[in-house]
């Protein structure tokens, strides 16, 4: 979790929070109260709030609105690292509450912390088919626990695709065979999203990153395959540009797209297409869209976009996508398209996220001078919390004419605090361009 969307309820006090999670469900406004405030206390990291959320966790009640904010609580206390929770978390594992035992445990890997009857209570529940099998056998790989070999072994031969690939990495990270990973790199072009998105994860837990170049080719969200690159990178970050740069130009050309049309389908179908939750069919209709004229698709493009697209975040990324990879629009779309650019690389909405470094790489193709004039807002990390914006900054800074930016006197400009950005692939594909400009 990278923390987007920690701080959405602004105007709550981490005071207040910790007075709501010690209310009566009686005594609530909202049945979502004791979530929100649980959800909330992820920015207030004290030893009070660990005391509220500890004793949030420890009460017993069946009611609905305290169930769905234990669950909270302990991922909250996993994620400010609490190891002294972990008493408390490890009881969760006897709860009737499938998904609060799904988080103890996923919580227990995160804080590295567990006791040999907790463990033993997690290879238990992998024999009970109600329990999440999955972010079972991840924990208890995730925990080094060897003694779970023999019950997770079997879960490689099973049908679901998530659960396989779980066993097999787990199987391979707790000191077994690692013959078997190849088959997760299968699962990278499974006809189901999900499975795709669960493969890249059973890479990262299995450490393979030899099958980098096979998660760059998985139609799926960007997100997962810098995910993927930043995990199993070794070495200098310097060896990584080209990987990361291809993932944040996602040319669909690039990746072994695992669906087809029957037929041609119309303009509007295609770019109704960018709304379908499965990643795997936008980039198909991207890859037809982007074979078509600009002026040919513009009105129902614009249209679109006017109606839900500006508001539908998977949608956004993928407009976004197909206006940066046409040089040329018409004319009196112009204006239109520089105003979505700017506000999307300064949209502060979390979920908008990935469009920004889409936006910067638009911007810079089809309005280099007004890119100049911002890029220096974009690469600072003070300004821009984004690391793939900034990375983009850089990446189409290498890209436009070096006497352009020496004419624009951007160089003369450049802080030397921007060029020591905190994220070390940023950092290096900043030293790139610097050494290429001197």
């Amino acid at each position: 979790m990278d923390g987007r969307f920690n701080n959405i309820h602004q105007g709550l006090t981490c005071a207040e929070a910790r007075r709501i999670l010690s209310l009566p469900v009686a005594g609530l406004e909202s049945q979502s109260d004791f979530y929100m405030a649980a959800a909330h206390l992820i920015n207030c990291p004290c030893v009070e709030t660990e005391d509220a959320l500890i004793e949030f966790i420890a009460k017993s009640s069946t009611e609905q609105a305290v169930k769905i904010a234990r669950r909270k609580a302990v991922e909250v206390l996993a994620r400010l690292g609490v190891k002294r929770a972990v008493p408390v978390i490890g009881e969760c594992l006897n709860s009737d509450d499938s998904y609060l035992v799904e988080n103890a445990a996923w919580s227990l890997k995160e804080l590295s912390e567990t006791t040999l009857l907790f463990n033993q209570k997690m290879i238990a529940l992998l024999r009970q088919p109600e329990q999440s099998t999955r972010v079972l056998i991840q924990a208890l790989a995730g925990l080094h626990v060897t003694d779970a070999l023999g019950e997770i072994a079997p879960f490689q031969d099973d049908e679901r695709v998530s659960i396989k690939g779980a066993a097999i990495a787990a199987t391979a990270s707790l000191g077994s065979s690692r013959e078997r990973i190849p088959e997760i790199a299968d699962h990278l072009l499974a006809t189901n999203q999900m499975d795709r998105q669960c493969a890249i994860q059973d890479l990262i837990d299995a450490s393979a990153s030899e099958f980098i170049p096979f998660i760059l080719s998985s139609p799926v969200s960007p997100v997962f395959r810098l995910r993927a690159i930043r995990a199993l990178s070794t070495g200098s970050p310097t060896q990584s540009i080209s990987a990361i740069d291809q993932i944040i130009n996602d040319d669909p050309s690039k990746l072994s797209l695992v669906h087809e049309y029957d037929e041609n389908p119309s303009n509007i179908f295609l770019i109704n297409e960018f709304f379908n939750a499965d990643f795997g069919r936008c980039y198909l209709s991207l890859q037809f869209l982007k074979k078509l004229q600009p002026v040919d698709i513009w009105p129902a493009l614009y249209a679109a976009w006017h109606k839900d697209g500006w508001n539908d975040y998977g949608a956004h990324y993928f407009f976004l996508l197909l206006i940066g990879s046409h040089s040329v629009w018409p004319k009196h779309a112009e204006s239109k398209i520089y105003s979505l650019l700017k506000d999307s690389i300064y949209n502060k909405r979390p979920q908008f996220r990935k469009s920004k470094a889409v936006a910067v790489l638009a911007m810079a193709r089809l309005f280099p001078s007004a890119f100049v004039e911002i890029v220096t807002d974009i690469i600072d990390p003070m300004s821009m919390n984004v690391w793939e914006c900034r990375y983009a900054g850089w990446m189409m800074l290498d890209e436009i004419s070096k006497d352009q930016l020496i004419d624009s006197r951007w160089i003369d400009n450049l802080d030397t605090d921007v060029r020591n950005d905190p994220d070390r692939f940023v950092m290096s594909r900043a030293q790139l361009l610097i050494e290429s400009l001197h």
